[in-house]
């Protein structure tokens, strides 16, 4: 938590430096596209932490996260500048005003669908386990034989920690693996905002305010 609270801080700091060298548009595209490959490789170094017990896998994954939240933290310092260079100064707070309610709305939407997409990939995960246990191993552990596992899942008596009690030697644990559907939709969706924000152009002049 420590190291995320710095990451948020330093972000606001440096990449506002960043983007007065740059240019907020370029440092905007930094923002989507570098989240978007960010959060696609997540997966794919997690599995290397797990597989390999790599430590600079897990730096990469610290590093990674913590370059996120810096993300996070440089998009909020530097979207008012943004707005106003994008549609002028007059309106800035009208504009950012509607921002922070479309960001609150999905900071509400966003990790319900994120939890949403984890307690799938959970039941998924539970499935896979439960057809390598042997079905008399199952019913002497749960009371019941497999053909009530939806029922068990909903009342949380079947959980993945139970299960790898009686897998078979061998079956690796999927907790770890279990937010990768979700990381993989988080990049998607940057992947949609990138795009929108590549195609922003100029007000066209006869869209502007006239001076009386």
């Amino acid at each position: 938590i420590l190291m995320l609270s710095i990451g948020n801080l330093s972000g606001r700091l440096a990449w506002a430096a960043i983007s007065d060298k740059i240019g907020r548009p370029a440092t905007f595209h930094i923002f989507t596209f570098g989240s978007m490959a960010i959060y696609a490789s997540l997966p794919t170094i997690i599995q290397q932490v797990v597989h390999n017990q790599s430590a600079a896998s897990l730096g990469a994954f610290c590093g990674l996260s913590v370059a996120a939240i810096s993300i996070f933290g440089g998009m909020y310092a530097n979207l008012p500048a943004y707005e106003s260079d994008l549609f002028g100064s007059k309106y800035v707070g009208a504009n950012h005003g509607k921002m922070l309610l479309y960001s609150s709305t999905a900071a509400i939407a966003g990790p319900s669908a994120f939890l949403f997409l984890k307690s799938l990939s959970e039941k998924a995960a539970i499935t896979d386990l439960v057809g390598k246990i042997d079905p008399v191993a199952f019913k002497d552990k749960f009371g019941c034989d497999v053909s009530s596992l939806d029922t068990l899942i909903e009342a949380k008596t079947v959980t993945i920690s139970k299960l790898m009690e009686i897998v078979p030697p061998g079956v690796m644990d999927p907790t770890p693996f279990l937010y990768d559907t979700s990381f993989y939709t988080i990049a998607a969706a940057i992947g949609v905002g990138a795009a929108a924000h590549a195609m922003i152009r100029p007000v066209n002049p006869k869209w502007y305010e006239k001076i009386e």
